[in-house]
C-alpha cells in the first residue's frame, strides 16, 4: 500500500501589525547602533541655527529677533537630515540581500518600509525637540497656545512621515547606499529656496515664484504662524496638501518598487 505525498501545511500570515512592530523595533535597534548618524542629524541642524543667530542673525534683524524667523525653518531641515538616513538604510538592506529572505515570508510588502519610516518619524520627533530646546536656550519665544503646539507638532509629523516615506523610496530605488545619500543630498537643499531664511520678496524676481510655490513655504510658514501667531490665511491648508500629495505618491512608489525589486509580481 502506498501512501499519498502529505500536502505542504498552508502558510499563514500573523496577525495584524506585527510584521509592522518588528520592524519598527529592528529599525530603533539599528539606529542606536548607528549613533553617528543620530548625533549629526541633530548637531548639523542646531550648528546651522547657531551660525544663522549668531553670525548672520545681527545684520539680518539687529534687534536681535531673527532666531523667532529661522528657527522654523532649521525645524524642517533637521527633519530632512534625519528623514535622509532611512534611505540608506533602506539601500543597505537592498545590497545586504536581507530583503531576499523578508520576501519568502508571508509579509506584506509595505512591512519593511513602515518599520523604517516608523523608526525614523520617533527618530526625528526626539531630534526635533532638541533642537527648539537649543532654539529656546538661545532666544527662541514663541507665543503659541497648547492648540498653536500641538498643530504645530501635528504639520511637522506629517511632514516628517512624508519625507521619510520619499526618502524610503529613494533608497530602493538607488543602486546603493552611496546613491541614496547623493540623491538625498539634492533634496536637503529645497528648504534653502524657500522662506526659511529670508521673506520671499527680498530674493530676485526670477526666485520669488520658485520659492513661493515649493512644498517647503507653506509648510513653514504654517509652523511659523503657529508659534508665533502670524496670521495663517490659506498656508495650512497647502501645507496639509502637500504633504498628503508627496505622503500618497511616496507611498505608492515604494510598494512599488519594493514589489519590483524583491520580485513579487
Amino acid at each position: 500500500m502506498t501512501s499519498l505525498p502529505l500536502a505542504p501545511a498552508p502558510r499563514t500570515r500573523p496577525r495584524p501589525l506585527t510584521a509592522e512592530r518588528v520592524f519598527v523595533r529592528r529599525s530603533l535597534l539599528h539606529s542606536l547602533r548607528d549613533g553617528e548618524s543620530l548625533l549629526m542629524a541633530v548637531l548639523l541642524p542646531v550648528l546651522l541655527m547657531l551660525m544663522f543667530t549668531w553670525v548672520f542673525g545681527g545684520a539680518i534683524d539687529p534687534s536681535g529677533g531673527y532666531v523667532d524667523y529661522v528657527v522654523p525653518g532649521i525645524i524642517l531641515i533637521c527633519a530632512g537630515f534625519g528623514a535622509s538616513s532611512t534611505g540608506v538604510y533602506v539601500a543597505g538592506d537592498m545590497r545586504a540581500g536581507i530583503i531576499d529572505r523578508f520576501r519568502t515570508m508571508p509579509l506584506r510588502a509595505s512591512a519593511v518600509l513602515t518599520g523604517h519610516v516608523v523608526a525614523s518619524l520617533l527618530r526625528n520627533l526626539v531630534a526635533t525637540g532638541i533642537v527648539i530646546g537649543v532654539g529656546l536656550l538661545v532666544g527662541f519665544r514663541p507665543t503659541a497656545d497648547l492648540w498653536g503646539w500641538l498643530g504645530a507638532i501635528g504639520i511637522i509629523a506629517l511632514w516628517i512621515l512624508a519625507i521619510t516615506y520619499l526618502f524610503a523610496a529613494i533608497g530602493l530605488a538607488a543602486g546603493s547606499p552611496e546613491g541614496a545619500s547623493g540623491y538625498g543630498f539634492i533634496l536637503l537643499f529645497v528648504p534653502y529656496l524657500s522662506s526659511a531664511f529670508a521673506p520671499i520678496e527680498t530674493m530676485p524676481s526670477w526666485l520669488q515664484p520658485i520659492a513661493q510655490h515649493q512644498p517647503v513655504t507653506p509648510i513653514i510658514e504654517t509652523i511659523r504662524g503657529l508659534l508665533m501667531g502670524a496670521p495663517l490665511g490659506t498656508q495650512p491648508l497647502w501645507a496639509l496638501g502637500w504633504c498628503l500629495l508627496i505622503l500618497a505618491v511616496a507611498y505608492g512608489w515604494g510598494a512599488w518598487l519594493f514589489r519590483r525589486r524583491a520580485g513579487r509580481r
